[in-house]
């Protein structure tokens, strides 16, 4: 069980070393501003008018259950993987020391099992996608694009080996479909009078 833990370990370390070498100024400062949760305002602005759309007169509800979808994939992420499994990031790794392309010095925390952005970001879009009103393949695509630009951001950034990236993105996918199909088994079921 050890070598075929450290077989992935060291593939998951040569993918790292492929894809966070292929840098050049204009991806950074790309793959910077991508990982940033700020710049994201107006996209998150976009998915609450979609979902006001189709729920507007209870869209407090998917608003609520949005934030507990983020508290419980930020939450699980740190005190379930990352506090219990103590891998480190790529730029804290000594055995990488000299090899990872680290963009304005940042690296976060020492521990990066799984990522954090890439559960929240994914649970966030599969969350949107699950409660849409037409599950149209533009727009299904368009936001599986954005989430995974975000996802690699991290990856480039020399923050997270890919394994991290496509853990955070399995998990939050799971997460944000669940608490979607939870909301709208919720939201079907007729009010109970007072």
């Amino acid at each position: 069980m050890n070598s075929f833990i450290n077989t992935l370990n060291n593939w998951d370390t040569e993918l790292f070393l492929l894809l966070n070498g292929a840098h050049n100024s204009f991806w950074d400062f790309i793959m910077f501003w991508a990982s940033d949760k700020l710049i994201w305002i107006p996209v998150y602005i976009l998915f609450l008018f979609m979902l006001w759309r189709r729920y507007y007169n209870k869209i407090w509800i998917v608003m609520i259950f949005a934030a507990l979808l983020i508290f419980l994939s930020d939450q699980i992420s740190v005190h379930l993987f990352k506090d219990v499994f103590l891998r480190l990031r790529p730029c804290h790794d000594p055995s990488l020391e000299g090899m990872v392309h680290l963009v304005n010095g940042k690296c976060g925390g020492s521990f990066g099992f799984y990522s954090s952005h890439a559960s929240n970001i994914f649970a966030i879009a599969v969350f949107v996608i699950s409660l849409m009103r037409k599950k149209e393949a533009w727009a299904i695509l368009l936001i599986l694009i954005w989430a995974g630009l975000i996802a690699y951001s991290r990856i480039y950034l020399g923050v997270h080996y890919p394994g991290d990236v496509l853990a955070g993105a399995l998990v939050g996918s799971f997460l944000g479909w669940m608490v979607a199909r939870f909301l709208k088994n919720l939201l079907k079921k007729p009010a109970i009078p007072i």
